[in-house]
């Protein structure tokens, strides 16, 4: 093992995936300048800066890809996702189904997501959820550099259009990569159990696990074990993970920074209690931002942020006595 932040694993997973494969190629606003040494490895054809158009990149990796290429864009910022919808969405998305299976689309869109940096509301608006909404795509939230370097590895390799989101606040944050190239590879689709517990079940994805984490810390500290489940893919979603654990604990809260309606915790929420709600010993409890926009002052992004204490007081909802309400 070796120790790596995100940036690192992420520059690593693309150095190795095109060497690889010579169909791999990257495009974006300074991608060329910002990282020399792939352009110097692999050549300026492989390696493009682009005209700040996020349209023009998506556009040119849906026909990079139905051409046979296995395009890589940097899209930087996950609101600006929202100028390449058409492409993404309507194209990327659909093709392959349109066409009956004849094309395939191995595209990757990358974009850094979350609050933490002080950039403001056009540039913190976690859209995770629009993207696992739209039929043919798949959904990436990575929380260590391990999942970074492991699943975007997996997302290159995919035949299908992946939107592969990062946490800009867990950019320098180190973690232990498996050295080994294969080794690091992750496949898509699979959670992770980042600590085991009897009592509750926490599910979160990219920085949220961090503050699942801590929280589970302080509840230790009063007796109560949290198994943390890292859903790591949105889509696909490893839900049998999910209800194995709730099975076991008989509750659930959910976290994530994105605002609560119509979420991936509402998702997960919902398939819960469809499917497990025999297992439930109390309301399923959900910790997420407010509605609102991702504000830029730091005090004020810390608020909107779900933080440890959410946490802990959820769960503490959840293993409360359960009070029937008794007509007078």
């Amino acid at each position: 093992m070796k120790t790596m932040n995100a940036q690192q694993a992420l520059h690593e997973a693309l150095f190795e995936e095109m060497a690889r494969d010579e169909r791999v190629l990257l495009m974006g606003e300074g991608v060329a300048t910002l990282r020399p040494e792939l352009v110097q490895a692999y050549g300026a054809d492989r390696v493009r800066n682009t005209p700040l158009s996020e349209a023009v990149m998506a556009g040119c990796a849906v026909g990079a890809a139905a051409s046979g290429l296995r395009p890589v864009i940097d899209l930087l910022y996950a609101p600006f996702l929202t100028y390449a919808m058409d492409a993404l969405v309507n194209s990327a998305g659909k093709l392959r189904y349109m066409s009956g299976g004849q094309f395939s689309f191995p595209l990757v869109a990358l974009a850094q997501t979350g609050a933490g940096w002080g950039v403001g509301a056009q540039h913190s608006h976690n859209l995770e959820a629009w993207f696992v909404h739209s039929p043919g795509l798949k959904v990436v939230m990575p929380s260590t550099p391990a999942d970074l370097k492991g699943l975007l590895k997996a997302a290159i390799r995919d035949d299908n259009p992946v939107i592969f989101l990062t946490d800009m606040t867990l950019a320098y944050e180190p973690g232990e990569v498996a050295e080994d190239a294969q080794a690091a590879l992750v496949p898509l689709g699979r959670a992770a159990l980042r600590r085991a517990g009897r009592d509750v079940t926490l599910v979160s994805y990219a920085k949220s696990v961090r503050t699942c984490l801590q929280a589970a810390d302080t509840l230790a500290g009063e007796g109560v074990e949290a198994e943390v489940i890292d859903l790591r893919s949105l889509k696909p979603l490893d839900l049998d993970s999910v209800l194995r654990s709730v099975r076991r604990t008989g509750r659930l809260v959910v976290v994530h920074e994105a605002g609560p309606l119509c979420g991936v915790g509402a998702e997960v929420a919902s398939s819960v209690a469809e499917l497990a709600f025999d297992a439930l010993r109390a309301p399923v409890r959900r910790v997420t931002s407010a509605d609102v926009p991702t504000p830029a002052s730091f005090m004020l992004e810390q608020v909107f942020v779900p933080q440890a204490v959410q946490v802990v007081a959820a769960v503490r909802e959840a293993l409360a006595p359960r009070r029937e309400n008794v007509a007078a």
